[in-house]
């Protein structure tokens, strides 16, 4: 068997339908899929069986322990040449197999590979201006990767695959969460594998569902980020620091506007226009567009947020990381 593709779950089972229905119309069918129930209250199995004649599906149930050790506990299930790895809220393309045994077949040197996310027609309209946000060169600074290259790389987990060989050198996934996948490529690579992105390799993710749910993820990225940096000294980027300086900024300019003059509000009303011009030439819609400032403005003060505290905390108060955001490890 060529591919084994390795679900954590938790309390989705809808999701994970979702899921199993894009993966039963693949053009390519040489994957099983293994799904790790992470101590779930709601469980899927039921909705697995449904799909047992059409799916080579195996199923797990474990003490909850976190995504990341979910998936580590999925590797030393899995029987694939490569492992691969999806979240349980992703809609999988029906080429998607197809377009990986092409690329591969055509780099056999890739150790390890991943590709981008885009958004679904099902989406809501939220859920699409939330994926504006997170794959924007704007809002991101094209961290993500927008080009195709092979070299350093870095997926992420909810698109992200490698061989077992991999695993065997590196071992798996950490404890933290988020932030398990960032630290696993980030070892990867320090390994001397080669990794690639792969442009046409998309998967369609529907990420967070309101803004409460959306803020709060962002948070966590900006505070794991200099977790990261911590564990991993010399990946720093000053791409890392933007929304940070964004954040501040605003406060001040904000500050400004109601002391001084609402002249000062001009750089904010600047950017939320680029970005609502940008958004509209790219979803074709003007409600999502509108939203899409705000999921961007969401974006970059929650993870600038996150930044700022797990910045005072780890680096100038020099705490531990467990100890500063004990809930961030499953350990």
């Amino acid at each position: 068997m060529k591919y084994s593709v390795i679900v954590p779950v938790f309390d989705r089972p809808q999701e994970v339908e979702e899921l199993l229905n894009s993966l039963a119309a693949q053009v390519s069918m040489d994957f099983e899929l293994v799904i790790v129930e992470d101590g779930s209250t709601e469980r899927c199995d039921d909705v697995l069986a449904s799909f047992s004649d059409i799916l080579q599906i195996r199923y797990f149930f474990k003490e909850n322990s976190g995504p990341g050790d979910s998936r580590n506990f999925g590797m030393e299930k899995a029987r694939g040449e490569y492992l691969i790895f999806f979240d349980s809220d992703c809609l999988i393309p029906a080429d998607y197999f197809q377009k990986l045994d092409t690329f591969l077949d055509a780099h056999p040197e890739v150790d390890v590979f991943g590709g981008s996310d885009g958004q679904h027609q099902s989406f809501s309209k939220i859920q699409k201006a939330i994926n504006y946000a997170m794959t924007s060169f704007i809002t991101t600074g094209g961290i993500r990767g927008n080009k195709k290259h092979i070299g350093k790389f870095e997926p992420r987990s909810f698109n992200m695959g490698f061989t077992k060989e991999v695993y065997k050198k590196v071992g798996g996934f950490a404890t933290v969460h988020p932030g398990e996948d960032p630290d696993l490529s980030i070892r990867i690579v320090k390994a001397g594998f080669t990794s690639s992105l792969v442009p046409d390799l998309y998967v369609y993710h529907k990420r967070r569902i309101d803004w409460s749910k959306f803020a709060k993820q962002v948070y966590k990225f900006g505070v794991v980020r200099n977790i990261l940096i911590r564990w991993h000294p010399g990946t720093f980027k000053y791409v890392f620091a933007l929304p940070s300086i964004f954040l501040w900024s605003s406060v001040g300019l904000i500050l400004l506007a109601i002391l001084v003059s609402w002249w000062f509000m001009v750089p904010l009303v600047v950017l939320a226009f680029v970005i609502w011009i940008d958004a509209w030439m790219k979803t074709k819609d003007l409600s999502i567009s509108l939203l899409a400032c705000a999921a961007s403005f969401i974006q970059l003060w929650g993870y600038g947020w996150g930044f700022t505290r797990s910045f005072v905390a780890l680096h100038i108060l020099k705490r531990n990381e467990r100890q500063a955001f004990p809930a961030f490890f499953f350990d």
